[in-house]
């Protein structure tokens, strides 16, 4: 079993000090024959722990006088813009998208050094041991569980448990209320299918997770673009504006919490007013909330759907993020769609396999799962805080970054003249990975932008690959220059 270094243990009990400001900037540090009386440790794990937090950004070493709270440099970054309310996209530029995204995850198959792509955390985030043995002990409780025939519309056991955490995100429900899916996309392929036809326009959030753009275009609907803050969400003056813009708008989707990729999170008026003004016009709201458990505080934010009194709101998750990417199981509430949600999946792919159902509500029905979570928030919030201290150091100025509170990924806004697909092929020489801003939208607006993953422990290879990022961005900015000079 891995154990964190002491060293490592004291720095994170420090750090999460600095982080709550208990220790503020300019405080000096208890003496390295403090901390060794205080902590029972030694000289070199004292010492350790202090250069350790000196090489983060989090402490700086003054001359016989000690070690001190230092600003981290990601504090002097400005925040990610916003976004001008004013730029709607035509809902004709939304041909093409398919193609450009395939064309780039295709290029980014190949065998990597570091993947800054993925949008979930490294495998050994997750509580893969605890799983494995719930696998074998379940299946020596049912011995024909992988021979008889699946439960119609989804285990019960995994419903029940899904309506009782449900509540903690402001949610009521029923299991007969609860579907099943292959993932949240899945469950968002339903509810558009449910909702809309070829032809049809959607209003999305922009930026936005270019697989909602695929599923839109492999279903003939049409994106229309809302301008999204990486502060509060989508935008709902220029959403109430489109409404009145576009007769046929048929849906809107959205991403209330950690949205993907900017990493927002709707405030609670923000997302009542949201439904309401959906509600009024009698246009569906489609909520993915598959990250909210990953927000940073052990508060799951409430859902767009608890102010949901017509059904108006099809609610979609998932566990893919939060527990088991390997497992991907989703749920949905179609609310007043639900007849029609649960016979286009038995059209399209029947119910899902029983083993992974019973495995995910066994978990989730002990304490164990809520361990996980408050391991897996807090693991991931100081990996964020890593990646955004690397970004302040090693990309160039101009730089943009809104840190998240909570998720997987940062959203990192270049200098404008830099091309995130030229970032994207020069970095993939290099073995490393990552998501370039132009497959979040049918426009060229986020061409200057990047999606990284966060999901990884911070290492030296993971800061020699933002290091090496860093450089790629300087020089795709200064040929761009010159040759525009």
């Amino acid at each position: 079993m891995h154990t964190t270094p002491l060293y490592r243990q004291l720095a994170d009990y420090y750090l999460s000090a600095i982080r709550a400001g208990t220790l503020t900037t300019g405080d000096r540090m208890p003496s390295v024959r403090k901390l060794m009386q205080n902590h029972a440790v030694s000289l070199s794990t004292a010492l350790q722990m202090c250069r350790h937090l000196e090489a983060e950004g989090w402490l700086e070493a003054r001359p016989r006088s000690g070690y001190f709270v230092r600003q981290p440099r990601r504090i002097r970054l400005a925040p990610t813009s916003e976004p001008r309310p004013a730029t709607m996209i035509d809902p004709a530029q939304f041909v093409g998208i398919h193609e450009r995204v395939s064309a780039i995850i295709a290029q980014g198959q190949r065998p990597v050094r570091i993947n800054l792509a993925r949008a979930t955390g490294a495998p050994e985030l997750y509580p893969h041991q605890q799983l494995r043995q719930l696998a074998s002990s379940l299946l020596r409780q049912h011995p024909y569980l992988l021979t008889k025939a699946i439960s119609p519309g989804g285990n019960r056991e995994l419903k029940a448990t899904l309506a009782k955490r449900a509540l903690d995100t402001g949610i009521s429900t029923s299991t007969e209320e609860i579907t099943i899916t292959h993932g949240c996309i899945e469950a968002l392929n339903l509810a558009l299918r449910a909702v809309a036809h070829a032809g049809d326009i959607i209003a999305v959030e922009s930026p936005t997770f270019y697989g909602l753009l695929q599923v839109l275009e492999s279903l003939g609907m049409k994106a229309l673009e809302i301008p999204t803050s990486p502060s509060t969400g989508i935008s709902l003056e220029a959403l109430e504006l489109a409404m009145q813009t576009y007769d046929n708008i048929k849906a809107v989707v959205v991403v209330p919490h950690l949205q993907n990729p900017l990493g927002s999170i709707m405030p609670d008026s923000h997302k009542q007013k949201l439904v309401r003004l959906c509600e009024a016009r009698q246009i569906p709201l489609i909520e993915d909330d598959s990250y909210s458990a990953l927000a940073n505080n052990d508060r799951i934010p409430t859902a767009a759907k608890h102010w949901d009194h017509t059904g108006n709101v099809i609610y979609c998750a998932s566990l893919h993020k939060v527990l088991a990417p390997g497992l991907r199981i989703g749920w949905m509430l179609a609310g007043r769609w639900q007849a029609r949600v649960n016979m286009f999946k038995y059209a399209q792919t029947r119910y899902n396999e029983e083993l992974s159902q019973l495995i995910v509500a066994t978990f989730m029905q002990s304490s164990n799962y809520d361990r996980h979570l408050r391991k897996l928030r807090a693991t991931l919030s100081a990996q964020r805080e890593q990646m955004a201290e690397a970004i302040a150091t090693y990309f160039p100025e101009g730089t943009r970054l809104t840190v998240p509170d909570g998720g997987v990924s940062v959203w990192v806004e270049m200098p404008e003249q830099v091309s995130s697909k030229a970032v994207f092929e020069s970095a993939l020489q290099k073995n490393i990975l990552i998501s370039p801003g132009l497959l979040y939208s049918n426009s060229n607006r986020f061409n200057h932008f990047l999606r990284l993953n966060c999901g990884t422990r911070y290492s030296d290879g993971l800061d020699s690959a933002l290091r090496t990022l860093g450089k790629i961005i300087l020089e795709t900015r200064d040929s761009t220059q010159s040759a525009a000079a």
